[in-house]
């Protein structure tokens, strides 16, 4: 998966008397279950020089949080988002063998109620919009609104970011923005760098863990440091 729902109210109310190692652990280890769409391996060693977080973050997040199987470390929830992505992946692959959507029947058509796709993080969900006036002939299209840019980020810096998501066919939603915030903050960037990086590296996202070994821009790596201090 690319992408997985983060309730922020709910996440905070249930864990609030997690460390900050713990914090960023358990953040950790929901990216790589949504990524891998398979249960947490059990292999705390590995999985501490994987995730970069200590032995003993890792082994109580996994036991506040996750259920020891024969399969794994497993997260019911997770499992549940995870089940309805792949039911929905499988139902548009069939749909695309046929040829696509099945067309809607007259009725339907003599009486439109408004249909359009709406970005959702998983393939293709249609919602409904019942006031949703038709396109007469002599109506302009209404314009996609637009996301502002960000507080901290230059217009500059923005304006590329936007071109650059929409050579990627990517649409900018809050939700895009706010899952960047966050990245940013587990890398040590500010927004701006990591908008700046994505544009570079032609990424169409951004992960924390892509950066790991970089230094923040604008700060001299330790080695940097070593040899201005070396020369002074």
């Amino acid at each position: 998966m690319y992408f997985y729902p983060h309730h922020i109210g709910d996440y905070k109310a249930a864990t609030t008397y997690l460390s900050n190692e713990e914090d960023l652990a358990y953040r950790r280890l929901l990216e790589l279950y949504y990524d891998t769409e398979k249960a947490i391996e059990d292999d705390i060693s590995l999985l501490s020089k994987r995730l970069r977080v200590t032995p003993e973050s890792l082994s109580f997040v996994l036991k506040e949080f996750f259920s020891h199987t024969k399969d794994g470390w497993r997260n019911k929830r997770c499992d549940v988002v995870i089940k309805d992505y792949q039911e929905m992946a499988e139902k548009n692959r069939k749909n695309g063998k046929l040829g696509g959507r099945p067309k809607g029947s007259k009725q339907a058509i003599e009486n439109p109620v408004g249909f359009h796709s709406v970005p959702s993080g998983i393939p293709v969900v249609t919602q409904l919009e019942p006031n949703q006036e038709p396109i007469t002939r002599n109506q302009k299209p209404k314009k996609a609104t637009t996301v502002a840019a960000p507080e901290g980020v230059s217009l500059e810096v923005w304006e590329s970011f936007v071109q650059h998501r929409k050579a990627k066919k990517a649409p900018i939603t809050p939700m895009v923005i706010g899952y960047l915030e966050e990245q940013s903050k587990l890398a040590g960037w500010t927004l701006e760098n990591v908008l700046k990086e994505t544009c570079v590296r032609g990424w169409q996202s951004f992960k924390a863990e892509w950066v790991a070994n970089k230094p923040i821009p604008g700060q001299l790596s330790a080695a940097d440091r070593e040899k201005r201090r070396l020369l002074s």
